[in-house]
């Protein structure tokens, strides 16, 4: 505590999630003025260089305001309950790249699912008091983490993978507790860590995952939980190799009481195989949700973990939601039986996309990353202007803000939807756009 201040931390990333986390529970109102740098960081022990990272973090993600010689403060509208303020808006005639969905011609028809399962549910209605899950999925979605080498666990499902995270998180670690978080990452789930009043860590990426000294240190200065995205990492497109996979459960094996948290949010539209980690920590749990293959509407994933987590995970959802309808479990049951995802095609045609786009990207000078997925990570000297520049040019692209802590800027285009004849002029379009920013890209 600082006087009436509740700011705390010894690293920029702390300090600002401090006062993020102030800000999101009120303790730090609209408009409130906060101490002066030097003041803030002889009161925390830090260099004010320290203090001026966090508020400069702070202000790029929207949650304070700096006015000259009258000093920061909250802004009126902090931007603490998530990072759509930095979402571009797409005017009438610009082409969004940047929203981040997936191709819909490559999206299953549901009707005919969920009018089967409807069916089911006439003929057999479910009450309360019966099985929140259904045996059929259960067994089938069992089967399919077998495969992929998931260590055995029993299965629940959720509405969507935040939902999962947040349950799993939930069950085991506590406001305060500090959790290592890939860095650039899913902006849902940088926002969602502070919202429970937990402090992010920050663990860089590469094209194969989590750096493995990165993770090593976040989990000795005692980070109690980890979350690692295996493929199709948002936004960077990384995804888990062999070799990266043996480092780091050579690094958790050290820390076993770890709460591992996997999001394989990309099984269903990635050709590469899966390098799970789970089983190496006492705690853990495997996501796999199915929005991006089936669709984001259906908010559905399913998850499997150790005894104590899905045990604590269940018995927390029986108190909330009760249980994710049985009828959209039926629906997706019978997409799956009915092998309504071309899991191969789909894969081919996001990686086309996504590797001419890298391709044509290297020919004009620019370094881009893509490893899997639907999304292309492009490192710029200035992440303002170049969306700005590209916006004016027509393109319309996710400003980098949205998905890091103290990653360098950069931009995420989607190419879910990119034709063939639309990738040169893009490609033209971002060289331009870094090129007026001062460099020809860079890593």
């Amino acid at each position: 505590m600082l006087g009436e201040y509740p700011i705390k931390g010894r690293r920029a990333a702390d300090i600002s999630a401090s006062i993020e986390a102030a800000v999101g529970t009120g303790e730090l109102g609209p408009g409130q003025l906060l101490p002066p740098m030097r003041e803030l960081a002889t009161a925390l022990g830090v260099n004010p260089n320290t203090v001026a990272a966090a508020y400069r973090t702070l202000r790029e993600r929207g949650v304070i305001e700096t006015d000259g010689r009258r000093g920061s403060r909250v802004r009126s509208k902090p931007a603490t309950t998530g990072r759509e303020f930095l979402r571009v808006e797409v005017p009438e005639g610009v082409r969004d790249a940047a929203a981040g969905n997936p191709d819909t011609a490559l999206l299953p028809p549901l009707a005919p699912a969920f009018a089967w399962a409807a069916a089911q549910g006439d003929r057999e209605p479910v009450l309360y008091g019966h099985a929140a899950l259904e045996p059929e999925l259960a067994r089938l979605a069992r089967a399919e983490l077998d495969a992929d080498g998931v260590p055995a666990g029993p299965v629940a499902v959720a509405s969507g993978s935040l939902d999962a995270i947040e349950r799993v998180l939930a069950a085991h670690v506590r406001p305060g507790d500090t959790v290592a978080v890939e860095d650039p990452g899913w902006g849902s789930l940088l926002d969602l860590v502070p919202a429970l009043g937990l402090r992010p860590v920050p663990v860089g990426v590469d094209d194969d995952g989590p750096l493995p000294e990165q993770v090593r240190r976040a989990l000795e200065a005692g980070a109690r939980a980890l979350i690692v995205t295996d493929r199709a990492q948002n936004p960077t497109g990384a995804a888990v190799s062999a070799a990266r996979a043996r480092a780091l459960r050579a690094v958790l094996r050290a820390h076993p009481r770890t709460v591992l948290v996997e999001d394989d949010h990309g099984h269903g539209i990635v050709d590469l195989p899966l390098h799970p980690l789970a089983g190496v920590t006492r705690h853990w749990a495997f996501v796999r949700s199915v929005a991006k293959a089936y669709g984001p509407d259906l908010r559905f994933a399913v998850l499997t973990g150790d005894e104590v987590t899905l045990d604590r995970v269940r018995g927390r959802q029986r108190l909330g939601p009760g249980w994710v309808s049985r009828i959209t479990q039926r629906a997706v049951l019978r997409l799956w039986a009915d092998g309504a995802v071309d899991a191969r095609a789909v894969a081919e045609a996001y990686g086309s996309r996504r590797d001419a786009l890298i391709t044509a990207l290297a020919e004009r000078g620019v370094e881009a990353r893509g490893r899997s997925g639907m999304n292309v990570w492009i490192p710029v000297p200035d992440e303002t202007g170049a969306v700005a520049r590209l916006l004016q040019a027509g393109w319309a692209v996710a400003p980098g803000a949205r998905f890091r802590i103290e990653a360098p800027p950069g931009i995420r285009i989607t190419v879910s939807t990119l034709a063939r004849d639309e990738v040169g002029p893009l490609a033209d379009a971002v060289a331009s756009a870094v090129r007026v920013g001062g460099t020809r890209g860079y890593v």
